[in-house]
């Protein structure tokens, strides 16, 4: 078989939403990949957090599409830190920043700058930060004077429908966003997306389009899962993900990702049958 990009979200796809990586996953995952497939870690997560699927895979080569698309990182053991940046897009938060803030005022906020630092107005629930080691507590008016590879507002109490009025009247034309599970707000670059990542990462290794395949939950996801030429929406997705889909597969919690590569690439089967309990990250 022809050497595929296989392009695939974290968190409701590769792990479950506790972090988890089942042993079914890693097998498909470590088997594709020791055939010659290229193998893509595409996130929102930031690149600390990014890294903890990298190891948990021992992903040695090749590239990771974090930040929802506005940094790529490409994978060399050589080197020092075993990987250097590839390509980097920012942009002034400062507008979307007030704005934001004028519709929900008493919402987290968070910007990414481009040398991978995190800086937030007050700290994040518990646990939903996979690298909260990097974060720092400034003032809101210190957001505004930064660079931003992305934004997020996280919106604690109040009801999803509440959040959701409250994005449509930001009126964020500048840039791209996406809605998450909850309350969630994901700001990048304009037209930056996990799709134009991975094309990037395409062009690179000169693989043609009809070899590529993505996986995802979210809609973070939808641009990518729009992309591919073979597209896996998980399970757990919400419908206007699912519409999207080449195929829909099982939920995360019951190993949907293991399922639908199994299925495509022709896997032995027998690797979905694999017990053991579910690694959680660190």
């Amino acid at each position: 078989m022809p050497k595929h990009l296989i392009a695939l979200d974290v968190d409701g796809t590769i792990v479950g939403y506790d972090g988890s990586l089942s042993e079914p996953v890693r097998k498909v995952l470590t088997e594709l990949t020791e055939a010659g497939h290229h193998l893509v870690v595409s996130t929102g997560r930031a690149l600390p957090g990014a890294l903890e699927v990298v190891h948990a895979l021992e992903l040695k080569e090749g590239f990771v599409v974090c930040s929802n698309g506005s940094v790529v990182v490409k994978l060399d053991p050589a080197l020092p830190l075993g990987w250097e940046m590839h390509h980097v897009v920012s942009f002034d938060p400062r507008d979307a920043l007030v704005r934001m803030r004028e519709a929900l005022p008493n919402a987290l906020f968070l910007v990414e700058d481009p040398d991978l630092h995190r800086w937030a107005s007050a700290p994040f629930p518990h646990g939903e930060l996979a690298e909260s080691d990097t974060l720092d507590i400034v003032d809101f008016d210190e957001l505004l004077e930064k660079r931003a590879t992305r934004i997020v507002m996280r919106e604690v109490n109040g009801t999803a429908e509440e959040f959701a009025v409250a994005v449509d009247r930001l009126g964020l034309h500048e840039v791209s966003y996406s809605v998450g599970w909850s309350n969630w707000l994901d700001i990048a670059p304009d037209g930056i997306s996990k799709a134009s990542g991975l094309q990037i990462v395409e062009d690179e290794l000169g693989i043609d389009h009809s070899l590529s395949v993505g996986a995802g939950d979210g809609l973070n996801d939808i641009e990518m899962i729009e992309w591919v030429h073979h597209s896996i929406v998980m399970g757990q997705a919400k419908d206007v993900l699912k519409e999207l889909g080449t195929v829909v597969t099982e939920p995360v919690d019951d190993d949907g990702l293991a399922i639908a590569l199994v299925d495509y690439f022709d896997l032995d089967r027998s690797i979905l049958s694999l017990e053991g309990s579910r690694s959680t990250r660190s």
